[in-house]
């Protein structure tokens, strides 16, 4: 409870308009100011978001977490690559003949299922129409969720990390077909220098400035639908600002 009411207090500050005003005229942009540039973290710009297999018939298998929280997960990183304009690749493997579609959250987003690359090859950094697709994007750092943890995702990061690029591994928008398999196939690719990350971590690194008010309403809006509690506490405090609001109105 009292993580919750920590949270709330901290949705209604973000969510005050003159805080915002009075964070942008310190900071009116985060990410094109050398002196905020960190090479470490991920922005909009830097890295290729690359999103594999996302299909019904491989999530029936998943066991590392409650499939409604994959999917959810999913759809809040598709949501952040949209709202961003992140360079995107997304892969299906055997998508019409056995794995199926991908997320419903996922198509929400990117709803083009012409510009997926569906492949035969377990490793997708071993189909070259992958590997040219995010070396397009002439990006070295390479964002990678899928399913599963303990073969595609795993295979694809340590073979882009031996071609030089700097992966990370978003884990919770990440399956494996049991917890045992998912947390050995982590555990493996951060030996080998993957850095794991996770779904609400992305957003909020990428967005990391409530003073960017373009981008205010879109970030919120993605965090209630598939933000979780974060979300909930978002729509909670609105909500109730917004009845407060017009019960004062009404006195």
């Amino acid at each position: 409870m009292k993580k919750f009411l920590l949270s709330v207090i901290a949705v209604l500050f973000l969510m005050n308009a003159p805080v915002q005003a009075q964070w942008k005229q310190y900071n009116p942009n985060p990410y094109n100011d050398p002196a905020n540039a960190s090479k470490e973290l991920l922005n909009p710009t830097n890295h290729v978001l690359l999103m594999i297999d996302h299909e019904s018939q491989m999530a029936f298998a998943v066991e590392s977490q409650p499939i409604e929280e994959l999917r959810n997960n999913s759809g809040l990183i598709s949501g952040t690559a949209k709202i961003y304009d992140i360079a995107t690749v997304i892969t299906t493997v055997a998508e019409k003949s056995f794995s199926g579609p991908v997320f419903p959250e996922i198509r929400e987003y990117f709803p083009d299922s012409k510009s997926y690359i569906d492949r035969t090859t377990m490793n997708s950094w071993e189909d070259k129409r992958v590997v040219k697709a995010v070396g397009d994007f002439n990006k070295k750092k390479l964002v990678i969720a899928g399913l599963w943890t303990e073969v595609c995702v795993l295979t694809a990061a340590l073979s882009a990390l031996e071609d030089g690029y700097e992966v990370y591994v978003i884990t919770d928008a990440s399956g494996g077909i049991s917890q045992e398999a998912h947390d050995m196939a982590i555990t493996r690719m951060v030996q080998a220098g993957v850095k794991p990350v996770t779904s609400l971590q992305y957003l909020l690194e990428v967005h990391r400035d409530w003073a960017r008010g373009d981008m205010y309403e879109a970030v919120l809006k993605v965090s209630k639908k598939y933000g979780g509690a974060y979300g909930l506490g978002i729509d909670y405090i609105k909500t109730m600002a917004e009845w407060i609001k017009e019960d004062g109105n009404n006195h």
